[in-house]
């Protein structure tokens, strides 16, 4: 882990929260250019993915996830035929960018539950904590 100090569950949580937080902001970037148009299948918009990676402390064994960067998905644009489109190139042909907005619906949806159960699980510690303090 990043940090000299023995994770807890409050910083193995932030890992994982923040992950989720890419994963939804990937998503949301996806579908904020699901109708972008390009003149060529090399300009057309391709989705963007999280890249992970698991941050191990080898003295308590603890891990999280961390992101490390987000990469281009390989997805192939959707070639089809508009002359009248401005980005038109001299055959007519336009491309759509590769994103699958139900797809992607999902992603945030998944993300968003992920984000939900770790704020549930630090709750729940808060007030095991509290009703430890409590009982001393």
């Amino acid at each position: 882990m990043s940090d000299s100090r023995p994770p807890t569950l409050f910083s193995l949580a932030e890992g994982a929260m923040s992950a989720q937080l890419v994963r939804i902001n990937a998503a949301t970037s996806n579908i904020a250019n699901a109708d972008a148009v390009a003149s060529s299948a090399q300009e057309a918009y391709r989705p963007i993915r999280a890249v992970f990676a698991t941050e191990l402390d080898r003295a308590s064994g603890l891990a999280t996830v961390t992101s490390t960067r987000l990469e281009r998905t390989n997805a192939a644009p959707v070639e089809r035929y508009d002359p009248s489109h401005s980005q038109a190139n001299e055959d007519g042909m336009v491309w759509d960018s590769a994103v699958d907005e139900t797809a992607e619906m999902l992603e945030i949806m998944e993300s968003a539950r992920q984000y939900q159960n770790m704020v549930q699980a630090l709750q729940t510690a808060k007030q095991l904590m509290i009703d430890t303090l409590r009982s001393n």
